[in-house]
């Protein structure tokens, strides 16, 4: 039996191991919340709060938007980060290029909510536009970045099970698609990545994954079945160490027949969307993305 020195001692070290988590978990949330600051919203963007259920979300559009056409997003942040400000500069240049209006939501977070939290509620939105908004899956494109695009997917992944009406296509921004963390540019660019490091990603997939298996295809969608999906548009960075999880996913829906779009940039780097206000690279790439919505929207 352990003694009961040996007791306050492992009740010592656990709570300082949570103590560690819950800081680590409000630094990542600050560091995205920060980005947001640096960015100016224009004065044509319209912005409505609402909730559904006890959701927080926002509709995002500008004067150009067709209001019948929707973007439901999910923002990034590894499952534990982002919000409805963090990105909400990329929310708006993406509705601006597509001519689209943004739903942008405010999903549970890990570690105060793992998995499924994130799914149920992307899921809970949807159906709330097909059902209470009345809005036509012909005229929804779900889009979301790094760990919002692995959402992104594996929302599509469930919506096919459950039988539920899809979007007519889907936008990625360096998705998140294997919590295993099983691809190789996870080691060969580690050291040329500037902002996500492998250490970190193990962290927050242990957050979001729990006790579950990280090849759950609606946790990493890289290993579910892709028949049947609707078109897919994936867009990420040749300095990124989430690069092999969009080649990955990309060559399994060829195998799988979907239409999908993979489009790798040339020395960019994670979600280098984001930066468009810094960075022109961000912002052709965010026009490249609002021409292929109108493409499906059929603006």
């Amino acid at each position: 039996m352990v003694s009961k020195g040996m007791q306050a001692v492992i009740k010592t070290l656990k709570q300082n191991g949570e103590k560690n988590i819950r800081i680590r978990v409000a630094q990542s949330r600050e560091g995205l919340e920060q980005l947001a600051v640096l960015a100016k919203l224009p004065d044509d963007v319209s912005i409505e709060k609402i909730r559904i259920n006890n959701i927080a979300a926002n509709w995002i559009s500008t004067h150009e938007s067709n209001l019948s056409n929707i973007i439901l997003y999910l923002h990034g942040g590894g499952y534990v980060a982002g919000s409805l400000t963090s990105h909400q500069d990329l929310a708006l240049r993406i509705s601006r290029a597509s001519k689209s209006r943004i739903l942008l939501i405010d999903y549970r977070l890990a570690p105060e909510h793992p998995f499924p939290a994130a799914i149920d509620d992307a899921i809970l939105c949807y159906k709330w536009l097909l059902e209470q908004e009345k809005i036509p899956p012909n005229r929804i494109v779900i889009a979301g970045d790094s760990a919002g695009g692995g959402l992104a997917l594996s929302t599509l992944i469930k919506l096919r099970d459950e039988s539920i009406p899809l979007p007519t296509a889907a936008v990625c921004l360096s998705p998140w698609t294997d919590l295993a963390m099983t691809g190789n540019s996870i080691k060969e660019n580690a050291k040329i990545d500037p902002w996500l490091k492998p250490s970190e990603l193990y962290f927050l997939a242990e957050l979001y994954i729990g006790n579950n298996d990280p090849k759950n295809p609606l946790i990493s969608p890289l290993y579910g079945k892709l028949e049947g999906l609707p078109p897919i548009l994936i867009h990420a960075g040749n300095a990124e160490i989430l690069k092999s999880d969009s080649i990955r996913f990309a060559e399994k829906a060829t195998e799988a027949g979907i239409d999908i779009t993979l489009k790798i940039w040339d020395d960019m780097i994670h979600v280098f969307q984001a930066f468009a206000s810094w960075a022109p690279e961000g912002q052709e790439a965010i026009n490249k993305i609002g021409d292929y919505i109108k493409s499906k929207l059929l603006l």
